[in-house]
Formats: C-alpha cells, sequence, structure tokens
C-alpha cells in the first residue's frame, strides 16, 4: 500500500533564501535573489543559473499577475528544488506581467531539469497559495523572514 505524502511548499523554503528588495528593476531584482541563492551554496554555477533565469524570461514573462512574479530554472546537476522569495520592499518593478501590473512579489526555482512532475507540484502550490489576497497583503507587510515563514507554514 502507497503512502501518500502530504506536498508542501515549505518544505522547499529557507529563512536565509528570503530577501527583502529594493530593487531599481527586474534585472536588479533577479541578480539580488541570485546573490542570496549563491551566498547560501544553492548554486552550481551562478553564471549559468542567472543566464537560465534570462534566457527563460526571454519566452515569456514569469509575471504571472496579481504582483507576482516566478522566475525559474531548470538545469543538470541539481539534486533538489530550491525557492528564493524576494518581496520589493518600496514601489513595484515593471516586469511585463501578464496583468501589466509591476511586480512586488518573486519566487525564484531552480532545480533538476530532470524532474518535471515535483517542479509543477512547487509551482501549483505556490500560484495556489498566491492567488489569496490576505495572504499576499500579508506578505508585502512583513518585516522579518521568519514572518514569511509563518505565512507559508504548512502550505
Amino acid at each position: 500500500m502507497a503512502i501518500l505524502v502530504k506536498f508542501e511548499i515549505s518544505h522547499y523554503l529557507d529563512e536565509k533564501l528570503i530577501c527583502f528588495l529594493h530593487a531599481k528593476n527586474q534585472h536588479d531584482a533577479l541578480s539580488k535573489l541570485i546573490d542570496c541563492l549563491d551566498d547560501s551554496n544553492k548554486l552550481i554555477d551562478k553564471d549559468a543559473f542567472f543566464q537560465a533565469i534570462l534566457d527563460r524570461e526571454k519566452i515569456v514573462s514569469t509575471g504571472i499577475g496579481m504582483g507576482v512574479a516566478i522566475p525559474h530554472a531548470k538545469l543538470p546537476g541539481y539534486k533538489e528544488f530550491f525557492i528564493a522569495i524576494g518581496i520589493q520592499e518600496n514601489r513595484g518593478v515593471e516586469w511585463d506581467a501578464l496583468d501589466g501590473l509591476p511586480i512586488r512579489i518573486i519566487f525564484l526555482i531552480g532545480g533538476p531539469e530532470t524532474e518535471q512532475t515535483q517542479y509543477l507540484k512547487i509551482l501549483s502550490s505556490i500560484t495556489t497559495a498566491i492567488k489569496d489576497e490576505q495572504r499576499r497583503k500579508k506578505l508585502l507587510k512583513v518585516k522579518t523572514q521568519k514572518e514569511v515563514l509563518e505565512i507559508f507554514h504548512g502550505i
């Protein structure tokens, strides 16, 4: 008999990967999040990962609307997924989002290129979580990384 393990996005979150941003633009925001990932030893090759993120943005914007972007890259050599969260503290940044709104919350996802099912679960969980307007408003008001983790606890 198979045992079902509840999938929780909180499993992928780490206090060290939550950044409060004062980015000037999309490139600046991505750069700061990638620096955060690199400082936490999550990246095999920082430049290759950054380029993969930029290449993905050229295909179609990862600004999904509601002030949220979910840039992502799946590359060889990674064993597990990771998520960096960026909260833009001042005005949002232009991202060419689907709804045209500036971006204030960024979930940057990275991980193994071979794990499409796991990636889709992560993406679906984030999307479902941020559709909750109250949760988005809370995220924009937090002052600490611990508060961000609390918002996603059990999700």
